[in-house]
């Protein structure tokens, strides 16, 4: 190769490596450009955030301002009304909802703050009760009426000449839950109203909470329908072999207040029918499940299972167990364990106002808190409860 040709091809890689640095440079400085438009639109959407952040804050500084002055005017009106009798404030309040509504009852009273009256609500449904697993209903009225319809519709293959059968005349059944007036009757001293680290609030919502949860505790198991909720046990029972609607199914054990084995246990459960037992809970008091406990299978092991996880039921059979002092306990002819759906079986109606009537006459120097509220409860389907009854010989 002469040395024309090599100074011409080392010309060419020299303006080759020309080119490759003028767009690596030309690349470097739109990189560059791109950057910094690109920080630069994030600090406006950053400011941007900033002043919306700032304008929700203001906005919300009244109702924070409000909350930490007690929810709401209403929970102050209250305050001085427990302690001091002093209904001004709660005569001319207005409040937005149904539920805070402050109009005095036709018997005296004011409806509890909404603070109070919800830790009363929260106590009653996780108290070991049937109102746990029961169906609650909140109403306006003085009953519930629950309609069951015990007709088949007609149904069956058609084909493309035959007539389809028509179905019975329904039968509509009305099970009416009447609501009765719950009450309770804590008193304190008016010393004690007046000082004022004294929470009395939480001290009225906590008295009435455990009065009424033991009420209705007992009512919903054993009430007689009189004044009060009807209770599953207050209705007729019959074996499970004859079992018509208006009557609970019971699954004798076979020995005079004892179980006689396992076997009665997984009676009572196929005694319930398919589309109930999937959601079926048993209904037990403390000493009945001291003795279920030990109960073992063919092959040795315990029907009962505790809890995987804390505040998990216990479980038997695999289901659910809910321990509810007020069921009798094992003896002859007693029916002492309940299992079903007790979301079908059992419903609850109440409404949803608690009223408190101030005393200060009646039991001097002490003043007396009248609590009310209205609930009612009762069996609302037939086929969705059995029970298990111990022979009596």
């Amino acid at each position: 190769m002469s040395r024309t040709e090599v100074n011409s091809r080392t010309g060419e890689d020299l303006s080759s490596v020309t080119e490759v640095k003028t767009a690596v440079a030309g690349f470097a400085s739109d990189f560059r450009g791109f950057r910094a438009d690109l920080m630069k639109r994030l600090q406006q959407q950053e400011e941007k955030m900033t002043r919306l952040e700032r304008k929700s804050m203001a906005q919300m500084r009244p109702v924070l301002a409000r909350t930490a002055d007690g929810d709401a005017p209403h929970a102050k009106a209250f305050d001085a009304y427990l302690r001091s009798g002093d209904d001004d404030a709660l005569r001319g309040l207005e409040l937005e909802g149904k539920a805070l509504n402050t109009a005095v009852a036709g018997d005296g009273g004011y409806l509890v703050d909404p603070q109070t009256s919800e830790t009363i609500r929260s106590v009653l449904s996780s108290t070991a009760s049937i109102r746990a697993i029961a169906n609650v209903v909140q109403v306006e009225a003085t009953s519930y009426d629950v309609l069951v319809d015990h007709t088949d519709v007609g149904h069956g293959w058609a084909t493309e000449t035959g007539s389809v059968s028509e179905g019975a005349t329904p039968t509509i059944d009305r099970i009416a839950i009447p609501l009765h007036e719950l009450s309770a009757l804590p008193k304190a001293s008016q010393r004690l109203l007046d000082d004022g680290a004294f929470d009395v609030e939480g001290w009225l919502a906590g008295r009435i909470a455990d009065k009424f949860a033991r009420a209705e505790a007992g009512a919903f198991i054993a009430g007689d329908g009189v004044d009060k909720p009807k209770g599953m046990l207050d209705h007729p029972s019959v074996d499970n072999d004859s079992w018509s609607w208006g009557n609970l199914g019971y699954v004798p054990t076979g020995a005079a207040g004892d179980f006689n084995g396992s076997d009665a246990i997984v009676d009572l459960v196929y005694a319930l029918g398919a589309q109930y037992r999937a959601n079926g809970t048993f209904v037990m008091n403390s000493k009945t499940a001291g003795a279920v406990r030990k109960l073992r299978d063919a092959d040795g092991r315990f029907l009962w299972s505790d809890g995987l996880a804390a505040g998990e039921p216990a479980r038997l059979m695999g289901y659910p167990v809910l321990i509810a002092e007020d069921m009798p306990d094992m003896a002859a002819d007693a029916m002492a364990i309940a299992f079903g759906d007790f979301s079908a079986g059992y419903t609850v109606a109440e409404r949803p106002d608690l009223r408190v009537l101030r005393d200060p006459f009646s039991a001097k120097p002490h003043v007396l808190f009248y609590a009310t509220k209205r609930v009612g409860g009762d069996v609302s389907d037939f086929a969705a409860i059995k029970l298990l009854k111990f022979a009596t010989s």
